[in-house]
């Protein structure tokens, strides 16, 4: 089935976007788009509110489409909803996985580990990527798969523009993701399961706000972390 002209737009102001060469505050020219790739307005106006409706563009009046900034504020809200939609797919997730699953991601934690050890900060976050997709590839529903990758994609990016981990946050997921497994591996229910990963996703959370206060000389209000 052809992909339409619509289609075609936003997946290429989407990949620009996550992959840095359209970065935050870059302003997205329509006429300038439709001569790059050949494809007329219509689709690239479409594809713009589309990106905006999903939080990726802000159309300013009398400037255009820019590349959204996004800010600790993004991240906390990502973040929480990651953390809830994560803790799900998880538990779903978690009575499918086998023995060859669960050993795959202690490899990987090894690995964000070995990463640490040599001030890879990048590789660190592939791996850890890929643990989380590990744990969450067997929930067996589709959409929920599809909001958690969404939700992944908008954390790189806010990393990447906007973000760093915590002094020490690092270290504690290795050891968290180790935790994680060893409840999945004795058959823990369900909603303990869910609890797990998405305290997880949480304690990073907590992490990097209570650093960003500290840097900022403030104290974070803990009861809006939890």
């Amino acid at each position: 089935m052809a992909t339409s002209k619509t289609e075609q737009s936003y997946a290429i102001l989407k990949a620009r976007i996550m992959d840095g060469t359209y970065g935050p505050g870059y302003r997205l020219v329509i006429d300038q788009l439709a001569r790059e790739h050949g494809i007329s307005s219509v689709p690239w106006r479409e594809s713009l509110r589309r990106l905006e409706a999903e939080g990726w563009v802000e159309i300013v009046p009398n400037v255009g489409a820019l590349v959204r900034t996004f800010d600790a504020h993004a991240f906390e809200r990502t973040i929480r909803l990651l953390a809830r939609l994560e803790g799900l797919a998880t538990a779903l997730s978690a009575p499918n996985l086998t023995a060859d699953d669960l050993a795959e991601a202690r490899a990987l934690n090894a690995q964000m580990a070995d990463a640490l050890e040599n001030f890879d900060t990048n590789l660190f976050g592939v791996f850890n990527r890929r643990f989380h997709q590990l744990l969450c590839s067997k929930c067996d529903d589709e959409r929920l798969n599809e909001l958690v990758g969404n939700e992944w994609a908008r954390l790189d990016f806010i990393r990447r523009s906007a973000y760093w981990y915590a002094p020490g946050r690092a270290q504690a997921s290795v050891k968290e993701h180790e935790t994680l497994l060893e409840l999945i591996e004795s058959g823990a229910d369900a909603d303990a399961v869910e609890t797990a990963a998405r305290q997880h996703e949480v304690n990073t959370l907590v992490a990097v706000t209570t650093y960003d206060s500290a840097i900022a000389g403030h104290s974070p209000n803990e009861s809006q972390l939890a």
